[in-house]
């Protein structure tokens, strides 16, 4: 596994005047693994947008390292870099406390009645209360444990994105940062892996984490 990061470029608005949603950035990190397009094998990969200290980063969590050049397309130049990241999840242990930063799309299926036959209907948690509880319950079932006084919602969006044959649609996405400790070290690596809740594909679900000091 490879965790990569490059700065966004935003004093440039006329470059970067394409990802103006969020099927752009899918399309960017996939285009960073081009010998995939070649294959027509592609890999589950996990994205997200960062900020710090007033910059905008894209991260990419991927099964393959990405081509460093792809991905510096919208980037700042020279800020491209990709390293290891089975180092961190040889070192995870049960017990161990962490601090995590997270963003999701936190959603509830609404049942519209057994006799319609039809899915229910997916509507975003619109309250802070019912988006920390989204989190909250996805805990344990993903080998960790939250304290409701150690972790808070940083950020709260409604990010557009648009799709082939589709109309545009606007995607609710939270993001957690806080305290967590490791319950199940098999299910915390899946979910550091393979994400957490829906939407992966578009910026959700991607979960980093550091040693608490």
């Amino acid at each position: 596994m490879y965790l990569s990061r490059v700065q966004i470029e935003e004093k440039n608005r006329q470059r970067v005047k394409d990802l103006n949603h969020l099927g752009a950035y899918h399309n960017w990190v996939e285009s960073s693994f081009p010998d995939e397009f070649g294959s027509g094998e592609r890999t589950r990969k996990l994205w997200r947008i960062d900020k710090l200290q007033g910059r905008r980063y894209l991260l990419v969590l991927s099964e393959k390292q990405p081509d460093l050049d792809k991905l510096a397309y919208y980037g700042v130049a020279n800020t491209a870099a990709s390293k290891s990241y089975n180092i961190l999840l040889d070192r995870l242990e049960v017990g161990m406390k962490l601090r995590f930063r997270v963003t999701l799309n936190p959603v509830i299926s609404i049942s519209t009645g057994k006799q319609s036959g039809k899915r229910g209907k997916v509507m975003p948690h619109v309250t802070i209360e019912h988006q920390a509880k989204y989190l909250m319950d996805r805990s344990l079932k993903n080998g960790f444990q939250l304290n409701e006084n150690e972790f808070s919602i940083t950020e709260r969006s409604m990010e557009p994105l648009k799709k082939q044959k589709h109309h545009p649609v606007r995607l609710s996405k939270v993001s957690y940062e806080g305290l967590l400790t490791i319950t199940d070290i098999e299910l915390f690596k899946e979910a550091l892996i393979n994400g957490i809740g829906k939407k992966k594909a578009y910026g959700c679900g991607m979960m980093t984490v550091i040693p608490e000091v």
